[in-house]
């Protein structure tokens, strides 16, 4: 497998050091951000390099001789978010990625679906957890036919451009399980959207990402690592969709998600976290994981996504490195002894 890391948590450093760190923990792939929730830091040059051959070789150039190649391009973000300050920038981040993944000789972008708002003329997604009553599903249908519109036409967009679109499977969005997957491709007749394999989003709705990668299959295009530890004590008591966030003010550390949306304080008494790779569960668990995305795809990019806070940023990277590539190495020795 093809080992990485998701750029994002070294935004605080050049990608000269950020190319560094990765080298240094043994993995050789580096997944840049390149807009949606999160500005494209370590692509200064964009708007150059969609146009100049000198430009787009003077980027690649920074990662000749590292033994760390581009793995795939990230633009997380609502394309379809009924706010157009919103929904309008982040699916033309979504279109401008895939232009920039041609220029970069990358065929891999990795995004969300999006979530509309309920209704004409809201400016909030609506995101309906359990569809029991026909109101819900008056909502999902309208909310499917903005989505297979967006869709259709950017799975058109990168078949034209030999990129695959690869959909994280993230709560609060409108495909988030297998079954919302076959329904995207079934709406669209789409060839080139499909799946990012972040199992951590999966774990913590009690979804098995192992039994996801086998039952999707070649609809599976990339992947993420990323842990997730449940607390059972809160976990117990209030389940994994507790809501007990908390809103942060304009004069304390927060991140914009676009327009006036912010990412709110984590429960303090939380249900589930992400960890480190290891903290929840155990190189054996990913060596299966692994496994799995090989059958699909053995030279598939599998990149690290840091989020634990109770490590710091080389830390925890480090932490899921180690746990990563002994999956690896235990993947590898049993198909050499198989």
């Amino acid at each position: 497998m093809r080992l990485g890391l998701y750029n994002a948590i070294l935004h605080d450093r050049p990608l000269p050091e950020a190319i560094a760190v990765v080298a240094d923990l043994g993995l050789t792939g580096l997944e840049i951000n390149t807009g949606g929730f999160l500005p494209a830091v370590h692509v200064p040059t964009f708007d150059d390099i969609l146009v100049s051959d000198a430009a787009r070789d003077d980027f690649l150039g920074i990662f000749e001789g590292t033994g760390v190649e581009i793995a795939g391009l990230n633009c997380n973000g609502n394309p379809l978010h009924p706010n157009p300050v919103i929904g309008d920038a982040h699916s033309e981040d979504v279109r401008r990625a895939i232009r920039l993944a041609e220029r970069l000789g990358q065929h891999r972008v990795v995004t969300m679906s999006g979530l509309p708002g309920g209704e004409p003329g809201t400016v909030h997604p609506n995101w309906v957890v359990n569809a029991w009553n026909s109101g819900a599903l008056d909502v999902l249908d309208y909310q499917w036919g903005i989505a297979a519109d967006f869709w259709r036409e950017t799975d058109r967009l990168a078949r034209e451009h030999d990129v695959k679109v690869a959909l994280e499977l993230h709560p609060q969005n409108l495909v988030f399980n297998s079954a919302d997957v076959h329904k995207l491709v079934e709406l669209t007749g789409a060839t080139n959207v499909g799946v990012e394999l972040d199992a951590s989003h999966l774990f913590w709705q009690q979804m098995d990402p192992v039994a996801v990668v086998r039952h999707l299959g070649a609809l599976v295009f990339h992947a993420a690592a990323k842990d997730v530890r449940i607390n059972p004590q809160w976990a117990a008591l209030n389940g994994v969709l507790d809501n007990s966030f908390r809103r942060l003010s304009p004069d304390e550390p927060r991140v914009n998600l676009g327009g006036d949306e912010w990412a709110n304080e984590w429960p303090k008494e939380s249900a589930w976290d992400f960890v480190a790779l290891g903290k929840g569960h155990d190189v054996a668990y990913w060596t299966e994981f692994l496994r799995a995305l090989h059958e699909v795809d053995p030279e598939m990019m599998v990149n690290i996504e840091h989020e634990d806070t109770e490590l710091g940023r080389i830390e925890g990277i480090a932490v899921a490195a180690e746990v990563l590539r002994a999956a690896d190495a235990a993947l590898t020795e049993s198909l050499l002894a198989g």
